[in-house]
């Protein structure tokens, strides 16, 4: 574990990039045509609503159905950096002065063992999201 780490030492690479939509099956159909190919596919609420991870290559998108699409330009919702260490991440954006939009780290039951993750806002109100995909 690193000691005085600023935030930027913590991610490592692109964890995917989040888009909402309104027709996930639509959605998907136009991406697998470019190529990408369905990771995993998870409930978000007890309404249906649906998220699907889709990846080409290096890049991987989030793509979900309980937002609604923006339709127009801007409509990707974040970007998200992949982190092994949520927490310590978390940590080092407070005590950086960075606009964290969560009290604490935020957890989700995707993949195997469920993420953890936090967002911060851009100087253009764009959301970055730091992901950590929980390995145990």
């Amino acid at each position: 574990m690193a000691f005085n780490k600023s935030l930027a030492g913590y991610y490592d690479d692109l964890a995917h990039v989040g888009i909402p939509t309104d027709d996930l099956k639509k959605t998907i159909a136009f991406w697998e045509k470019l190529g990408f190919k369905k990771q995993g596919q998870f409930d978000t609420d007890d309404q249906g609503h649906q998220v699907v991870f889709m990846k080409a290559g290096h890049l991987m998108l989030e793509i979900w159905d309980s937002d609604g699409a923006v339709h127009k330009t801007g409509a990707i919702n974040h970007i998200s950096l992949n982190v092994e260490d949520a927490d310590n991440a978390f940590k080092a954006a407070k005590e950086e002065g960075f606009d964290v939009k969560e009290d604490e780290v935020q957890h989700l039951d995707f993949w195997k063992h469920g993420i953890k993750f936090f967002n911060i806002v851009g100087p253009n109100d764009e959301t970055i999201e730091f992901c950590e995909v929980v390995k145990d």
